[in-house]
């Protein structure tokens, strides 16, 4: 199965029998509240026009936990995530595609959730919103309650001890900017760097410029070059579980199963115990 779905092909599933049911996560990482800047509001963004039927789901509230020793944005609460799952209409047995505002950081999340807690049938929208011509609407639906219960994976989820390993025995990805890795800036955590060991992959390099994932042998090559390939045991972090969910959606667009430290940087940073690596070397 596909794990991104264009425009075009979602027009078409949306009229067919079996449409699927589309959760809008919009949502921004935002740096602007250190200036006394509003953050984005993706649900005022939802509410000035969304794909027909998309029902919101807010990442912050349902996608993660509050912040905290885990990282900014931990696992959420189960029990939490699955009702809004259900609010949104999602069944075990139902398609789903996941969209946002083209960033895909927030629909990748969503996506990863619902893929390691047990749904068979998740796309994202490859481009998000700006990639849809059909029409928008403002209205809010109220979906029927769907079943989906989540009962999370063996595999797929890295702590911070799994991540360290595996930066060892295998491949880990830091899918943040070049320069946070590098430690030559950090915006937002304690102190810069990268987990030692880890490989600079910024998920940005995943996709081109209108926000579309690059071609699957593209991607493949590009995977190759940083040591990852399908069979070699991968993994992926970035500041908080967010952008990562994006460099595992694109491993899984190249064929590359991943697993994804949530807790990533911000939680690795925040325990004083833990190395820092700074620089372009890996080490």
């Amino acid at each position: 199965m596909n794990a991104i779905i264009s425009a075009s092909e979602l027009a078409s599933e949306l009229t067919g029998a079996n449409p699927p049911v589309l959760l809008d996560v919009r949502w921004q990482l935002s740096t602007s509240l250190a200036a006394g800047e509003p953050p984005f509001d993706g649900r005022a963004a939802y509410r000035a026009g969304h794909l027909p039927g998309a029902v919101f789901v807010d990442l912050d509230e349902e996608l993660a936990s509050g912040p905290g020793a885990r990282g900014r944005h931990p696992l959420p609460d189960l029990a939490v995530f699955g009702a809004a799952m259900r609010r949104a209409g999602v069944s075990a047995a139902t398609p789903v595609v996941v969209y946002d505002g083209g960033m895909g950081w927030g629909a990748a999340r969503a996506w990863w959730l619902l893929r390691w807690t047990g749904h068979p049938d998740v796309r994202v929208l490859d481009g998000g919103l700006p990639s849809w011509e059909g029409p928008l609407e403002t209205s809010v639906p109220r979906p029927d309650e769907g079943d989906f219960v989540p009962v999370p994976a063996e595999a797929g989820l890295l702590d911070a001890d799994g991540a360290a390993a595996l930066a060892r025995s295998g491949v880990l990805l830091d899918a943040r900017a070049g320069e946070r890795y590098r430690g030559e800036v950090e915006p937002i955590d304690r102190v810069g760097g990268h987990i030692p060991g880890a490989v600079s992959a910024p998920t940005t390099e995943n996709v081109g410029p209108d926000g579309r994932f690059l071609p699957a042998g593209e991607l493949s090559a590009r995977f190759r070059s940083l040591g990852a390939s399908e069979g070699s045991p991968v993994g992926v972090y970035c500041g908080s579980g967010v952008s990562g969910a994006h460099e595992v959606l694109a491993l899984a667009v190249a064929g590359i199963p991943a697993a994804l430290y949530v807790g990533s940087w911000s939680e690795w940073s925040s325990d004083p115990e833990r190395p820092v690596a700074v620089g372009p070397d890996p080490q």
